[in-house]
């Protein structure tokens, strides 16, 4: 356990910066998810818009370092090129 106030103080805005972080990384996963459902539903609108979506919270999960920003690319591509699929599969 801490001895200092300071480092006591350290455990509770960590602790608290954790939850926050956590929150935001279900946040984008969630999203994420959302896109895969109407990928496997075949609706291609509804899979573009919920990319759309999820594209803006990807980024502003990488931008605030939840999230390397590699991982932030390759989920980003690995979506767009399963909703681009989805359009070639119905044409």
């Amino acid at each position: 356990m801490a001895n200092s106030s300071q480092a006591r103080k350290r455990v509770l805005q960590n602790e608290k910066r954790r939850r926050h972080n956590a929150s935001l990384r279900s946040r984008m996963r969630t999203y994420v998810k959302s896109v895969l459902k109407a990928v496997r539903e075949g609706n291609q609108e509804q899979a573009r818009a919920a990319l759309h979506q999820a594209e803006s919270i990807i980024d502003k999960t990488a931008s605030k370092g939840i999230v390397h920003a590699n991982t932030a690319a390759r989920t980003k591509s690995r979506l767009s090129a399963r909703v681009k699929a989805l359009g070639a599969t119905q044409a």
